[in-house]
């Protein structure tokens, strides 16, 4: 049993999901409504900051702090997955959702439901924070480092995603104003500068540690590291040196790349896996989403990531879900097989045609290439990916047959060595630093692949595919890199709403707002051509 039960996730959500067990029959429990009069818990609502990220409402599966026709839609986890993957070379979904179908061609507008979704999830999870703090900051410090953290995180996220958002720091009958992108940015980086002394020190923790799951020390650097790394982008100056000196500290820190192999399963395919808190690999976690089938039961995280690219006649992921939407494009294929010669086979066959263990890929029954609209809404064409299932390494069954046990590692140190080396390289005219090709290749070590002698820039944004697919991070890696909206080159499948590929203005490199935003009032000023 994972201790995080008692420790993290709010208790309210824990009595009433699934598959309840007696080991949390003595909790006091109540929903908690933080705008409602009524005398706040601490604890509980310090829980529901965490939960924020790993569950869609307080009532169980179907039910959702954020109103939308299908709660299940409303997890942070999926749409931080549908806007930073589906809009890209890596990720394409079948499901005919309007919402869904635009992100898949880069056609999206201000009428997207699902992209109105992600802002909508992200500010709840700020509200809640706010009422946090408001209500209990004197309670405990590093509690109260931790909130901040989490509502620094969700500005982070909404930041990237939207662009010039707000910023309210307290609760309030005012409308909060509209801030620049650059101002957020600074906010940022002082906001997190100034939480880093108040938490706790760096330490690596499996689901045995009655603090697993929460933060330290470590998830501050990781954030500084990708909003440095980011910075030219979000206010205009690049930021090389810090995004490696955060990098670096992650890298010296007790996480490490986990590295251990057994029963048949790679130390890579076991950050995915059901008992990735339990096998040791929580060891790369600086910050996971914990996941328990029976207690944590929704659609919107990791049971989200493992249904989804699941079905057919595919092996098992553990679930009886098997939700056949996502799978890849040729593209992500091509960074293992640039020779387009990927066998259509089980996942073992890819694994061993490319060398590499991060290749968790299924092409049996499947064609590689997504020729036509409707090949774009048919499962089976195009590969899948295995990459995440409910599985547990050690043999055992999960916690429950619909719902997966699997934590979402949101932060892993692995982010630390790719950004060390890109930092670095950009610094170096492009090319990989002696440590930075070091580090590189500690990654293609682990996944028993071919070390390299050097990397460009270009390389380097390959391996982070690699290493990263499904993870999130694609989209704004590759506007980092100057490869998604606007006048460039770099093209993959249904990039632009055309098979072939073709470029889309760069105004979609920032998401519209969504209009009830707008309505409320306050000057808020929809993004620029939406």
């Amino acid at each position: 049993m994972k201790r995080f039960i008692k420790n993290i996730f709010p208790a309210a959500a824990l009595t009433l999901c699934v598959g309840l067990s007696s080991c949390i029959g003595d909790l006091d429990v109540s929903p908690i409504d933080p705008n409602s009069n009524i005398q706040l818990n601490p604890e509980r609502l310090f829980n529901m900051c965490y939960a924020n990220f790993g569950i869609e409402g307080l009532n169980g599966p179907g039910s959702s702090t954020v109103t939308a026709q299908d709660a299940g839609t409303t997890g942070l986890v999926r749409q931080y997955f549908n806007v930073n993957e589906l809009t890209t070379d890596e990720a394409i979904c079948a499901w005919g959702d309007k919402g869904v179908a635009t992100m898949n061609t880069n056609e999206y507008d201000a009428s997207n439901m699902f992209i109105a979704l992600y802002y909508n999830r992200l500010y709840s999870g700020i509200s809640v924070c706010n009422q946090y703090l408001k209500e209990a900051s004197d309670v405990d410090a590093t509690r109260t480092a931790e909130v901040r953290f989490i509502r620094a995180l969700h500005f982070y996220l909404a930041m990237d995603a939207f662009g010039n958002i707000t910023l309210p720091l307290t609760i309030s009958k005012e409308i909060p104003v509209q801030r620049s992108r650059a101002e957020v940015y600074a906010w940022l980086e002082n906001e997190l500068k100034e939480i880093e002394p108040l938490l706790s020190d760096a330490k690596a923790k499996t689901s045995s540690d009655a603090n697993y799951g929460r933060v330290d020390k470590a998830a501050v650097w990781m954030l500084l590291s990708r909003l440095y790394l980011n910075a030219e982008v979000y206010a205009g100056t690049a930021q090389w040196a810090k995004a490696a000196e955060y990098a670096k500290k992650v890298i010296d820190s007790p996480y490490k790349l986990y590295t251990k192999s057994s029963n048949g399963y790679s130390a890579y395919r076991k950050l995915f896996m059901g008992d990735n808190g339990e096998s040791g690999a929580s060891v790369e976690a600086v910050f996971p989403i914990l996941q328990q089938g029976n207690k944590t039961a929704g659609y919107g995280c990791s049971t989200f990531l493992t249904a989804s690219t699941h079905g057919g006649s595919m092996s098992s992921n553990g679930t009886n879900n098997n939700w056949e939407g996502n799978r890849v494009r040729k593209d992500l294929i091509q960074k293992f097989f640039p020779g387009d010669n990927a066998p259509k086979g089980e996942t073992k066959d890819i694994l061993d045609a490319a060398k590499d263990d991060r290749a968790l890929f299924w092409g049996k029954g499947r064609t590689l290439d997504i020729a036509t609209a409707n090949d774009v809404k048919t499962f089976k064409k195009g590969f899948s990916t295995t990459k995440f299932v409910a599985l547990h390494s050690d043999g055992k069954a999960g916690t429950d047959t619909k719902f997966s046990d699997a934590d979402f590692f949101f932060f892993r140190s692995a982010e630390a060595y790719l950004t060390y080396a890109e930092a670095t390289a950009r610094q170096n005219n492009g090319k990989a630093t002696t440590e930075g090709v070091a580090y590189l290749n500690q990654l293609r070590a682990r996944a028993n692949a071919q070390a390299m002698h050097g990397y460009t820039l270009r390389e380097i944004l390959d391996e982070r595919s690699r290493e990263f697919y499904f993870e999130g991070l694609r989209r704004t890696d590759l506007i980092r890199y100057g490869y998604f909206g606007g006048n460039n080159t770099y093209m993959w499948t249904w990039k632009g709403g055309v098979a072939e590929g073709r470029p889309f203005e760069d105004y979609r490199n920032i998401f519209p707002l969504p209009a009830t935003e707008l309505s409320v009032g306050g000057g808020m000023q929809q993004n620029p051509k939406y």
